[in-house]
């Protein structure tokens, strides 16, 4: 049996297993597999911020019924992970990639049976590897419209929303319900305040948090990182461009790294943004990005 990826005439018989994985600390996560009958692959998907795993389930399917077993969870704070009383939750940005992403890997690596954990992670899923105790056991990354969040590196036509959201709708939110409520400016899911407060200081200065990994961000293992990342990234993005890719990978020293830059023209769509790559008309480029991380197999 080949190790390159294929689609049989027929789709496979998948199999979807829902079931919740502690984190080191003991924090609960949601967790969804969705696995081939005979899985050749092992696919970890790292959401980005506020998007709950359910956006990633047809992007997980095609590429289980590819040869994989692929599983997406929630961050602790989101969707499924999210705790009945949020405002009273007491966590910080990083937690996801010092925590959850860590639990992710052994669950994976439980169900993959030996077989090497590929990464995809989109936006801040690509920015929390090196917070990963074990991230040596991925072997390779795909990261999706992952750049930093420093505003000033973004489309001008961007800047008054992302302002407006850090300086004006997040406080009053937070003042108003303890969390960032999710709808109308901000469509993602309820934010943690943890979340919000760390990630607005990012976005806030040009360092975004590389000034931060020698002090406040100890400890981190971004230096020891050296499975090879290739980083997706699309010309109608606002926030993920060519520029802040580049400056996101610096925080990655030691690993071997790729851009690749798509336009929507490429794909036959409108449009992809910050997050249209994991939505329905994407599957060429999903055929491509799982034909990127299972090569060195095949």
């Amino acid at each position: 049996m080949t190790d390159s990826p294929s689609s049989p005439a027929t789709g496979p018989e998948l199999t979807t297993r829902d079931f919740v994985h502690a984190a080191a600390d003991g924090y609960p996560l949601s967790m969804r597999l969705i696995a081939h009958p005979e899985p050749r692959h092992a696919v970890l998907v790292s959401s980005g911020t506020g998007f709950p795993k359910r956006f990633y389930e047809r992007f997980a399917r095609h590429l289980a019924a590819r040869g994989a077993a692929v599983l997406t969870y929630d961050f602790r704070g989101i969707a499924g992970s999210r705790p009945d009383d949020l405002a009273a939750m007491v966590m910080d940005y990083p937690d996801w990639g010092r925590w959850d992403m860590p639990a992710a890997v052994e669950a994976l690596a439980e169900a993959a049976q030996g077989r090497p954990i590929l990464h995809v992670g989109h936006s801040v899923g690509g920015h929390f590897v090196g917070f990963m105790p074990n991230h040596d056991r991925i072997a390779r990354h795909a990261f999706v419209s992952v750049g930093v969040g420093y505003w000033g590196l973004h489309h001008r036509s961007y800047n008054p929303l992302e302002l407006f959201f850090w300086h004006g709708f997040g406080p009053v939110s937070l003042r108003r319900h303890g969390y960032v409520k999710g709808g109308g400016l901000w469509a993602g899911t309820d934010l943690p305040r943890g979340v919000f407060e760390t990630w607005k200081r990012w976005c806030l200065k040009p360092e975004y948090f590389e000034d931060e990994l020698g002090d406040r961000l100890r400890p981190n293992a971004f230096a020891e990182v050296t499975a090879p990342i290739t980083s997706w990234i699309f010309t109608d993005d606002p926030i993920a461009t060519p520029v802040t890719a580049e400056r996101l990978l610096r925080v990655y020293p030691n690993a071997p790294k790729t851009i690749e830059v798509r336009t929507p023209a490429d794909q036959g769509v409108r449009r992809i943004g910050h997050e249209g790559a994991f939505r329905a008309g994407m599957e060429p480029l999903w055929d491509e990005i799982f034909a990127d991380l299972v090569a060195p197999a095949a």
